[in-house]
């Protein structure tokens, strides 16, 4: 195949150019046009993720060129977001498998788990039993897992295809002995007297007005992992009411609703939430305490 293009840097100016007039969407984790135009380039070369000037100037094998502009094709025409062309996701320096099964992991509430959410939990080594609900992927309760060493999390999805998905990561990271998963409806399928030091969720919180609104990229996504009816709290509304019973008496309960904070507060006026900083400001995720749970 006959093209103008010689070297990464070509095709690299080329995506950046075709991304930008097509107006993509960049909300599943690259910030612009040229960062996920180089990360595309990288992973579809199988180069180093982090190390690109070395490359720039490096001449492509014409089936290197025809694998480049066949994926800046998908990903202009089609919309499909990068995670699902590469089949990977990142939070942090943490990797996971993702296909169409899931939403591309993207949460607020990676950031915060580092912290081990201190200092609501005075005494991380203590932490017994975590349960993360809507896992997807199973990022959440996988990065949990690692934090909270002690502790077995239960990790809950309704979608048995996103379980699948969540079960090939938790096999990755070896953790098959201490992540078990369960399909529920929230906590219906739990063990009934199972309580919980740490309860954590991001949930489908998106309002209806918000859904109709979507970029083409999220209509990639699984419908039922977005939509929260609404005003976006028609799953939160089931959390909050079914955790006092399952946190222990020192427990502590985690929810991100990205954008929905109005809608959060006009819902649950009675609730003392205490709201988290994150890089998206303090209105993105809120935490509330066993002892401030109806």
């Amino acid at each position: 195949m006959q093209t103008p293009f010689q070297t990464l840097r070509d095709v690299l100016r080329y995506a950046v150019t075709r991304f930008s007039r097509a107006e993509l969407s960049f909300g599943h984790g690259s910030a612009s046009a040229y960062d996920e135009a180089a990360y595309l380039m990288l992973h579809t070369l199988r180069l180093p993720l982090d190390t690109l000037e070395p490359f720039l100037d490096a001449r492509l094998l014409p089936d290197e060129i025809e694998s480049l502009l066949n994926v800046i094709e998908r990903r202009t025409v089609e919309r499909v977001p990068a995670a699902y062309l590469t089949n990977e996701a990142w939070l942090g320096d943490y990797r996971f498998y993702v296909d169409t099964r899931v939403i591309v992991p993207r949460s607020f509430i990676a950031e915060l788990i580092p912290e081990q959410f201190q200092p609501w939990i005075a005494d991380p080594d203590a932490v017994a039993h975590v349960l993360e609900l809507c896992t997807g992927s199973g990022c959440l309760a996988i990065m949990l897992a690692q934090v909270f060493p002690n502790a077995q999390v239960d990790a809950v999805d309704l979608s048995a295809d996103a379980l699948q998905v969540a079960a090939r990561n938790v096999k990755d990271y070896q953790l098959q002995d201490q992540v078990t998963l369960h399909q529920s409806d929230l906590y219906d399928a739990l063990p009934p007297a199972r309580k919980f030091d740490l309860i954590v969720s991001n949930p489908p919180y998106v309002n209806a007005q918000s859904m109709k609104a979507l970029p083409p990229e999220y209509l990639h996504e699984p419908q039922m992992a977005l939509a929260g009816g609404d005003d976006g709290m028609d799953l939160v509304r089931q959390i909050i009411a079914g955790a006092r019973s399952r946190l222990t008496e020192r427990g502590v309960l985690v929810v991100e609703i990205g954008n929905e904070r109005e809608n959060v507060e006009a819902a649950f006026p009675q609730l003392e939430l205490t709201w988290l900083s994150t890089s998206a400001g303090d209105d993105a995720v809120f935490l509330v305490t066993a002892d401030q749970l109806p």
